[in-house]
């Protein structure tokens, strides 16, 4: 990894370091180093600078609620916004915790998309109903529940290793 004028720049090395520590993160700085062929000292010195300028972020575990008998459903809900004040609804709704991801998208109309999980569908009413509907600058508000998932995918260096010459 190298700095220019403040830009953070990473090689081929910073690149598969993360790949690997995104395909299982609890693997030992050795065994990348001889998957990449590099010492384990390297990938040590590489992942904390990385972690100093915050290009890793965290470590976390990724867990199956429905196979640990936790009942939730999910929700897709777009709120359309007053355009003064999309940007102040979605920094408001990006606090809850129900809440699991919030875009703006500037089409047609400004609008904000969540992503939203609750217990039930009375759960999710209510939380519509009280929370996000009062908020200043809320025009509407369109709700489609998910009723299957068929992929769900976290975004990784793999998924843009085309464009990262990988």
């Amino acid at each position: 990894m190298k700095l220019k004028n403040r830009e953070v720049a990473l090689d081929r090395a910073d690149l598969e370091i993360l790949k690997a520590l995104q395909e299982d993160s609890r693997q030992t700085y050795t065994a990348i180093g001889k998957r990449l062929g590099i010492a384990h000292s390297t990938v040590y010195d590489r992942v904390r600078k990385m972690e100093d300028q915050k290009i890793i972020k965290s470590y976390t575990t990724l867990v199956d609620l429905e196979g640990a008998g936790v009942k939730s459903i999910l929700a897709i809900v777009t709120v359309y916004t007053d355009p003064k004040q999309t940007e102040a609804v979605a920094e408001k709704l990006a606090k809850y915790p129900e809440i699991l991801e919030v875009y703006t998208s500037l089409s047609e109309e400004l609008l904000i998309m969540t992503k939203v999980t609750a217990g039930s569908q009375e759960e999710l009413h209510e939380f519509i109903a009280n929370w996000v509907a009062p908020l200043e600058g809320v025009l509407r508000i369109r709700t489609s529940m998910i009723t299957k998932r068929l992929k769900e995918t976290h975004l990784s260096i793999t998924n843009c290793a085309k464009r990262l010459h990988l």
